[in-house]
């Protein structure tokens, strides 16, 4: 049943921020379009709800439990990145705005981008990690918490990874391409 509502809430969520988006632009109702917009976090209330119930009503912890909590932290952590991304591409396409700004993609520009993004997926963890304690403390019963648990730890390696990740873009900065030589400039030897 969990697994479900993770899936319908990710549906919900895009469906929501097209929906949004749509109103917004398509009908020229801005101020609507951006009251359905702040909707989308409803989404995720709705999933944490559902999740709480099904745990007082007995059910046991599952796998489904722990993903639903760090699905809860990762789109609260990431939500306002993507609508403001999907936001920037619908107001190019429909709104006649410039085409959005791409990521950086060379040098320390481009490090610091991913540690945005780093910061982004620690607070979507912390968010999961305290979600997931709250459910460990009310269910008070070792033995049934350990898939909560297990997901605490995955949490931490997916931080720990991305952390890598970003390192790696701090210490070997992507180096920017040699511009390419015009060739109806070039010199002939002879």
């Amino acid at each position: 049943m969990i697994v479900t509502l993770i899936v319908a809430a990710e549906i919900g969520f895009w469906v929501v921020l097209g929906g949004g988006l749509a109103v917004r632009y398509l009908l020229r109702r801005p101020r609507l379009g951006g009251a359905l917009l702040l909707c989308v976090p409803l989404i995720d209330v709705l999933l944490l709800t559902a999740t709480a119930i099904d745990l007082r009503r007995g059910a046991d912890p599952s796998a489904a439990h722990g993903l639903a909590a760090l699905y809860l932290g990762f789109t609260v952590a990431y939500g306002h990145y993507v609508v403001r991304w999907a936001d920037g591409h619908a107001a190019h396409r429909f709104g006649g705005a410039p085409r959005p700004a791409k990521p950086p993609r060379h040098g320390m520009a481009r490090a610091r981008h991913e540690w945005r993004l780093w910061t982004m997926t620690l607070v979507g963890v912390l968010i999961g990690l305290a979600v997931l304690q709250g459910m460990i403390w009310a269910i008070d019963d070792g033995d049934r918490t350990d898939p909560l648990r297990t997901w605490q730890g995955t949490a931490l390696r997916a931080l720990g990874i991305h952390a890598l990740i970003a390192l790696s873009y701090t210490l070997w900065p992507k180096k920017a391409p040699a511009p390419e030589r015009d060739p109806g400039r070039a010199v002939e030897h002879g």
